[in-house]
Formats: C-alpha cells, sequence, structure tokens
C-alpha cells in the first residue's frame, strides 16, 4: 500500500473522522466535560459526578470499543449472557456487570450503613414517619410519568430519584429500565448536590416562622444494646415483608451491625473507605458509560430531568407537611423543618434543617433531631424501591 493511502485508511479509522460523522458524539463529550466542571470546580457531588463525567466521555469517543450497548441489548433480551459479554465486550462492559447484577448498589449500602448513626432515629422513633413521608415524589414523580408516557418500569425508575438515594436510584434502574440508567443516575446525583438550593425556598413557603423557631428538646441517650439489635430486627423483618429488597437493605444493616457491634473495627474500617472508595469508582464510571450518545440525546431524556426535580420538590414538601401535623398535634414539640431531612441526602438535607432552623432562631439545634428523618430516608428509600421491583419486575 502506497504511503497516501496507508495515511487515509489512518484518518478513517481514526476517531476524530468517526466523531465528525456524527454530531451527536461530539455533544455527549461536550456533556461529559460540563459534568467534570460541575463535579471539579462546582463540587456538585464530586466523588461519584467525576467518574460518571469521564465514563461519558470514553464511551462517547468513537473506535475505542469500551461499551457495547448493543451488547447489553442481548443480555437484557436473553440472547447474550455475562458470558458473552466477558468474551465479547470492553473494558466498561466488563465493569458494567457489576451494576447490571446490583452488586456495586448493594457494597455501597454496606458502606453507607457503616458511617451511619442510626441513634437520632433510636432516639426518636417518630422520626420514621417523616422519612416514609418525604418519599411522596417517588410516588408523584411515577404518576407524572405514565402520564407523559413513560411505562411502568420506566417510571418507577424515574420516581424513585425522588428518594434522593443514588445507589437505589442505580439499582431500581438497571432492573427495571436499563435504557434510562445513564439520564437517571446524572439527574439523581445532581439534584442531590443541589439539594442547598432547591429545599430551602420550599421550606420557607410551607412553613410559618412560628413554627421554624420551634425548640426541640435534647435526644435520649441510645444504648448500645439497642445500638446493635436495630440492624439485626430491621433486616429481619423487612427482607421478610418485602424480600426484594434484601440487596439493598441486608447490605445497610450488615454495614451497620459491624459498626456498632464493636468487634470487627477493622472490617467497619475497610468497609468504610477502602471497599467504599474502590466499588465508588467502577459504579460511577459504568454508570457514565451508558450515556452513549445515541440513546442519551432524546426527549425522554429531558423529562427525566424536569420529573427528577419535581420528585425532590414533593419529597420535600411531603416531610415537611407532616412535619407540619406533628407540630400541631405535638403542641410545638417538633420543629417541622426537620421533616425535609427525611429524603436520603446523608448528612446534607439534615444540615440544610440545621441551617434553616438556626436563621429563624439562632438558639435552635435541629442537626441530630434531623438526623433521625434523614437515616429514616435511607432505608424509606430502599422499601420503596422494593416494593416498585416487587411490583413491576
Amino acid at each position: 500500500m502506497d504511503l497516501l493511502g496507508t495515511l487515509q485508511n489512518l484518518w478513517e479509522t481514526s476517531g476524530f473522522y468517526l466523531a465528525a460523522s456524527d454530531w451527536r458524539q461530539i455533544v455527549m463529550i461536550l456533556v461529559g466535560c460540563l459534568l467534570l466542571y460541575l463535579g471539579i470546580v462546582k463540587k456538585f457531588e464530586p466523588l461519584l459526578l467525576v467518574g460518571i463525567a469521564f465514563g461519558t466521555l470514553l464511551t462517547n469517543l468513537p473506535g475505542g470499543g469500551l461499551y457495547h450497548p448493543e451488547l447489553w441489548d442481548g443480555v437484557i433480551a436473553h440472547t447474550k449472557s455475562y458470558n458473552d459479554v466477558l468474551m465479547e465486550g470492553g473494558l466498561l462492559d466488563i465493569l458494567y456487570i457489576g451494576v447490571k447484577a446490583g452488586v456495586y448498589p448493594s457494597l455501597i449500602f454496606m458502606g453507607v450503613g457503616a458511617m451511619t448513626d442510626f441513634g437520632p432515629l433510636l432516639a426518636n422513633p417518630k422520626s420514621l414517619l417523616l422519612g416514609a413521608a418525604a418519599q411522596l415524589g417517588v410516588y408523584m414523580a411515577f404518576i407524572l410519568a405514565v402520564v407523559l408516557g413513560f411505562t411502568g418500569p420506566q417510571a418507577a425508575s424515574i420516581g424513585i430519584i425522588g428518594g434522593a438515594d443514588g445507589p437505589t436510584a442505580i439499582f431500581l434502574t438497571t432492573k427495571l429500565a436499563p435504557e434510562l440508567l445513564g439520564a437517571i443516575a446524572i439527574a439523581a446525583y445532581s439534584y442531590m448536590a443541589l439539594i442547598p438550593l432547591i429545599q430551602p425556598p420550599i421550606m420557607r413557603a410551607l412553613t410559618t416562622k412560628e413554627e421554624r423557631e420551634a425548640k426541640m428538646e435534647q435526644l435520649r441517650t441510645v444504648t448500645k444494646t439497642e445500638k446493635i439489635v436495630f440492624p439485626i430486627v430491621v433486616a429481619v423483618f423487612v427482607i421478610l415483608l418485602l424480600p426484594s429488597t434484601a440487596p439493598l437493605i441486608g447490605c445497610l444493616m450488615l454495614g451497620n451491625l459491624m459498626r456498632e457491634c464493636g468487634v470487627v473495627d477493622r472490617l467497619s474500617d475497610t468497609v468504610q473507605n477502602a471497599l467504599m472508595n474502590i466499588v465508588t469508582i467502577f459504579l460511577s464510571v459504568s454508570v457514565g458509560a451508558t450515556t452513549v450518545a445515541d440513546r442519551f440525546l432524546t426527549p425522554d431524556t429531558l423529562k427525566i430531568v424536569v420529573l427528577g426535580l419535581l420528585a425532590f420538590c414533593f419529597s420535600t414538601a411531603g416531610g415537611l407537611i407532616l412535619g407540619k401535623i406533628m407540630y400541631k398535634v405535638t403542641g410545638g414539640k417538633i420543629n417541622p423543618l426537620i421533616g425535609s431531612a427525611g429524603v436520603s441526602a446523608v448528612p446534607m438535607a439534615a444540615r440544610v434543617s440545621q441551617v434553616e432552623g438556626q436563621k429563624a432562631n439562632p438558639a435552635n439545634f435541629l442537626l441530630m433531631h434531623a438526623m433521625g428523618p434523614n437515616v429514616a430516608g435511607v432505608i424509606g428509600s430502599a422499601i420503596a424501591a422494593g416494593f416498585l421491583l416487587a411490583v413491576f419486575s
């Protein structure tokens, strides 16, 4: 082959040539760069968004062969198996097996459990009700998604964004609507990062100044025995009630038991740090790989972004409304602001309750009170996902 022919062949097989043939890939590369900017410069959930953004870049750089959506179409249709993925797939295809099989989200939940103190929830069990009320956005967004033409499984996956729990959203979406995973994951983590901007206006609109000023009594001391028994009881009861929650609830409670039992400190430290960090890398890059240009740049993606925002707003409102009811019933002993912390974004939502409470009354210290609904929201979002999975799987 002559030199000119060789050079022409090199050009036609290069990513530059292939990218020029499909403008959508160029757009997605720009989207990946925007997400990197938000994660690095604006610090929007950087631990996950940076990996998702880079996965978006990798999967949309043509010619790399790192991720093959058609291969996963075959897995979903049962014409391909994980063995085919291992034999025919690229690097990101292989990493994505952990997402599709539900391994990464479950291990993330184990780390969350090991890092979470359920003491505030045990000290004030009424917090469970606020965590349940804050799942309102899940079901409201589900209804709106159905109205907009999404299928039941797709609507369920979109609705779970309202739980404000990224791993739960990823877990449910990979089971019910994997074709929407990239859009749902980006929406979920972006809105979680924006909670300090999304929630305060809703909190001020739905509560009075008198309600926001309400001081709460100091929480009682929770015994070590209670903290050890709690994860065991919750795991047994919830999994018997909704077996589909077993991966998430089981790992969450195992992680918490490691934290509280006091005899496996090395394991607890590993789960909280090394394991959590490794899984976060694999999970984020794998999820980013699903944002393939021809599947991400659709009208449905825009609908998901809007529905995700509405889901967060409805969830915040649900917790606040029940908080107002509890304020009335208890004669002002419960500040309704802690209801907004019933979304699962730990501990960011609890901090927002603290900040808004102190703006109304500098003597207010709501953080530990808000942590009760906050950790209840983690359990609540997993239960909501289990319920939707049981209905639509």
